[in-house]
Formats: C-alpha cells, sequence, structure tokens
C-alpha cells in the first residue's frame, strides 16, 4: 500500500468516526454480544447501501451470502436474510495476532435479515464482547475503531 492510500483510508475512516460522534452508538442489548440497528430500507437496498459505503472507506468486501435463498434451495422457507462479510485487514489481523481464536470472529459478518412484522434490521457481535470472549485486552483502541466503522456503514440504512 502506497502512503497515499494509507492516508487515504486512515482519513475515510476520522471521517467515519467524526460522523460517528454526531449519533447515538449501538452497544448489545444483552449479554449475548448482539447489536441490532433497525434499517428504514428494504434487504435489497441495505445490501447496495452497505456496499456501497464499505467501498468507500476502502475496506476489503468478501462476500455476500443470501441466506434465505440457499434455503429455498433446500426446500426450507427462510425469512429474507443475507449475510455480508467485509473487514479491514490491516486492523482486523490485529485482533487475531493477540490471540489467534479470534480469527473466528473475523472478518466482520453483518446480516440483514427481517422479522416477522417486515422490519429489517442490520444485526452484529458487539466488539467489545469479541474481545471478552477471546480474552483480548491489548487492543481497546483497534475495538472501539472497528465499532465506530461498523457504527458508520450501518448508519447509510437507518434513513429513506
Amino acid at each position: 500500500m502506497t502512503n497515499f492510500t494509507a492516508i487515504i483510508r486512515t482519513a475515510l475512516l476520522a471521517s467515519a468516526v467524526f460522523a460517528l460522534s454526531l449519533s447515538t452508538p449501538s452497544k448489545a442489548d444483552s449479554n449475548d454480544g448482539i447489536v441490532r440497528v433497525k434499517s428504514a430500507v428494504s434487504i435489497p437496498e441495505a445490501v447496495v447501501r452497505i456496499k456501497k459505503d464499505i467501498a468507500a472507506k476502502g475496506i476489503k468486501f468478501f462476500s455476500e451470502i443470501d441466506q434465505s435463498k440457499l434455503a429455498a434451495g433446500a426446500n426450507i422457507k427462510l425469512r429474507p436474510s443475507t449475510l455480508l462479510v467485509f473487514g479491514n485487514p490491516p486492523l482486523g489481523t490485529q485482533f487475531i495476532t493477540s490471540n489467534p481464536n479470534a480469527g473466528l470472529d473475523w472478518p466482520v459478518r453483518l446480516l440483514l435479515t427481517q422479522d416477522d412484522n417486515g422490519d429489517v434490521w442490520a444485526v452484529w457481535t458487539d466488539f467489545d464482547w469479541i474481545a471478552k470472549r477471546h480474552g483480548i485486552a491489548d487492543r481497546e483502541a483497534q475495538f472501539k475503531m472497528a465499532t465506530m466503522v461498523v457504527q458508520s456503514i450501518t448508519s447509510t440504512i437507518t434513513k429513506k
């Protein structure tokens, strides 16, 4: 990565952090480590917005898995559900260097799912919960940055 690319990525992440300082942060509601943010748009629109924001931030997008389509292929009915996998290797691998078992939780997995009422939710695992799960105490700033980035990404779907 060139110095210019590194500077641009740092600036993009800093702008995400600033934007988040203006909004309400997302935290896990319970001890299960699950964070949920209600979407104002459909799953297909949420996927488009999230992927666009991930690309704009210079984050690597790995995979989109339409779980309801996979279920239909197995003759199982499942409400709309799409899993997005993405990450920033220079950030995410820092958790794995602290505890290799943290690779179970990296890269980031963000689930877009529709509930019985038709509401769409973005769901992910709380990064503080991941730190506790893996006994990682030496990457606090990195976990905070990861939280702010995912909050910024999901903020793109909270308004029509």
